[in-house]
């Protein structure tokens, strides 16, 4: 397997399934719980991202906030996840694989492969994607069909 590829692909799948999510978000009367959940997704990008790049402020971002309105979610994730794609393109797969340190909530030292951050932002989000779904159902709608196999079966 293209370790890059699939790496890639796993964005590009959240990228169109949560943007297909804020279509539904849209159709919402309480809204607010949803765009907190969304703007945390898109936080968490930005800050493991500052962590990779050793970003000297990193402790100072937070995970939940900004909140953002609505109408900047969009533009926020598509700010927030460009740089992950470049990243990744820029990286062979020797170096998604190569340790990295960081420093964690508590201030001291940590270190992961970048490969298993990347899998981490992919599977938070579809964790918050399921919370997003849940109160899309709990406000009388029906959620969209968003499963990754969605995108890959075809009926014969």
């Amino acid at each position: 397997m293209n370790l890059k590829k699939h790496l890639i692909d796993l964005f590009l799948f959240n990228d169109s399934t949560n943007k297909q999510l804020l279509k539904k978000i849209n159709e919402l009367d309480e809204k607010q719980e949803s765009i907190k959940l969304f703007s945390h997704l898109i936080n968490c990008q930005y800050k493991w991202k500052a962590r990779l790049d050793q970003y000297h402020d990193v402790q100072s971002m937070s995970w939940w906030e900004p909140i953002y309105s609505f109408h900047e979610l969009e533009e926020e994730w598509n700010k927030s996840l460009q740089p992950w794609l470049t990243y990744i393109e820029q990286n062979d797969e020797i170096a998604l694989r190569k340790e990295v340190s960081f420093y964690g909530q508590d201030d001291t030292p940590w270190a992961a492969e970048p490969k298993d951050i990347i899998l981490q932002l992919n599977f938070h989000s579809i964790h918050h994607r399921a919370q997003i779904q849940t109160i899309i159902r709990q406000q009388g709608l029906i959620p969209d069909f968003i499963d990754y196999i969605g995108t890959k079966f075809r009926k014969l």
